[in-house]
């Protein structure tokens, strides 16, 4: 018997309820810059390079390859790829890892944070938009909602 088989049925059906909504969430967010420069997918990895501030890390540089494509949900090679593209834009470095020869680390560069601070304008200027439609209980609704997701994601990073 699996977990959700297991589990009390309203909350089988709020967590189904919910990666549906996440799945349209994503959707929605990949239209909100399609005329950008920089695919979706782009975007993704270059925000990652990025401390929880939105600045480029101060302290350790770089993202390891592998936890690039484990959260882009791709294999390694797949992020390889995207990250060369990047690097050759000049948006991204590549630069061996200090604590793994073996290992190489993906750091953002000035342009990088650039395009995507940019991008990050175009987006927000996007949602102001969308969310200037919903009623002052719905705005509410939504800001209250937003530390429920910081811990669903901080404990799917644990």
């Amino acid at each position: 018997m699996n977990a959700s088989e297991s589990a009390d049925p309203g909350l089988v059906g709020l967590a189904q309820d919910f990666r549906e909504a996440l799945r349209h969430s994503i959707y929605l967010v990949r239209r909100l810059d399609a005329d950008g420069e920089l695919s979706a997918a782009q975007l993704s990895t270059l925000r990652m390079l990025m401390d929880d501030t939105g600045a480029a890390p101060t302290g350790p540089k770089g993202v390891r390859v592998g936890d690039i494509a484990r959260n882009l949900g791709v294999k390694v090679p797949s992020a390889t790829e995207q990250i060369i593209k990047l690097e050759r834009a000049g948006l991204t470095r590549r630069e061996p890892d200090p604590d793994d020869a073996r290992a190489v680390r993906v750091a953002l560069t000035e342009e990088g944070l650039a395009a995507v601070e940019s991008a990050s304008e175009r987006r927000n200027a996007v949602m102001v938009g969308i969310l200037s439609s919903l009623s002052d209980g719905d705005r509410a609704a939504l800001a209250a909602a937003l530390p429920v997701l910081g811990k669903i994601k901080a404990t799917l990073q644990a």
